[in-house]
């Protein structure tokens, strides 16, 4: 039987690559008809821009915006129900929203416990969603689950069946990881991560979908390195050598300051090798290159932007088949082959 694609995409830093834009961009341009979220739980953001006006997501598929598309929460996923239910309603999506019977439930317990841990609030930088204490409650079986919660009722479904059902039918998939690499719970700077592993590997796990039926590992990176909360970050730049580059940013979730250093080519070479990337995406060019602003077309990008692209790809062995050039999701730079 022969499958249309089925794409991941994860973030080959610390979270805050730009995957919400190159994925929004990815469903209206390649006519997506499911995207399924892996990962943790409403403690990732994710934002994408219209048209001007800015959108964040924290439990539904970076797909929300587009009518056409079912957007599913697969298995291992944490599920906040008001932050859910928030964003149906935001987004219209009653209909198209599926989460699985088996995504652990968030409950205040959890928040709570999470904003008065002085470890994970202090050192490590928790966003204080409750993520890592749901997360410890579900490796001591002790989790409820969405099957159990009524909140959720309207939604259940069985997320790994319903994949399959559309890979079968020949349907484009997109499966959206969240965080970066280095947050991962196995392969980050311990124990400054998140409460589990978000590689390309747990994302497929998460949806209940095996390796096989993947076509394109895509990992995103930014032109420079951000991250949020405690751990070390290599060659990082002061405070005000960060706001005089225009490399200031504030976490989705958390509001926080990003701290920042230039692109890193061995923490890059490394995330590929961890998720098995087949390809990036390289975005915010026009925060380092303000002249790359809005260019859809690569050979109008200045000669130091091409020699800063081309450098990494001759590093990684990889094409950036994706270039982002602003905050909107229709300046990129698309360079995939076409298949006529």
């Amino acid at each position: 039987m022969k499958y249309m694609p089925c794409n991941v995409i994860v973030g080959g830093f610390f979270g805050d690559e730009g995957k919400g834009k190159i994925i929004a961009y990815l469903v209206r341009k390649d006519d997506v008809k499911l995207a399924a979220r892996g990962g943790v739980g409403p403690n990732a953001g994710h934002t994408f821009s219209i048209n001007g006006e800015t959108f964040k997501v924290r439990m539904l598929p970076s797909a929300a915006f587009n009518s056409n598309t079912i957007l599913a929460i697969g298995a291992g996923v944490l599920v906040n129900p008001t932050v859910l239910l928030n964003e149906i309603s935001i987004f219209n999506a009653h209909n198209r929203t599926f989460i699985d019977f088996q995504c652990g439930i968030i409950t205040n317990e959890h928040i709570k416990k999470d904003s008065s841990d002085n470890f994970l609030k202090d050192k490590v930088g928790t966003t204080g969603t409750g993520t890592g204490p749901a997360n410890s409650d579900r490796a001591l079986r002790k989790l409820s689950i969405a099957r159990d919660c009524p909140q959720v009722k309207d939604y259940l479904n069985d997320i790994s069946m319903l994949i399959h059902s559309n890979l079968e039918n020949q349907n484009n998939i997109l499966l959206e990881g969240t965080q970066g690499t280095y947050l991962s719970l196995y392969h980050g700077g311990y124990p400054f991560v998140t409460s589990k592993d978000v590689t390309a590997s747990s994302i497929c796990a998460d949806v209940g979908i095996g390796p096989k039926h993947v076509d394109e590992v895509l990992v995103v990176f930014k032109s420079y390195v951000t991250r949020v909360g405690g751990g070390p970050l290599e060659n990082e730049l002061d405070k005000e050598e960060s706001h005089k580059r225009g490399w200031t940013e504030y976490g989705s979730v958390t509001g926080r300051e990003r701290r920042s250093s230039p692109f890193n080519i061995n923490l890059a070479k490394k995330a590929i090798r961890l998720n098995g990337g087949t390809s990036f995406a390289l975005t915010k060019m026009d925060v380092l290159y303000p002249e790359c602003a809005g260019i859809t077309d690569y050979s109008k990008l200045p000669s130091s932007a091409q020699k800063f692209i081309e450098d990494i790809e001759s590093e990684l062995g990889l094409k950036a088949i994706l270039i982002g050039t602003g905050a909107e999701i229709n300046a990129i730079i698309d360079r995939r082959e076409r298949v006529h």
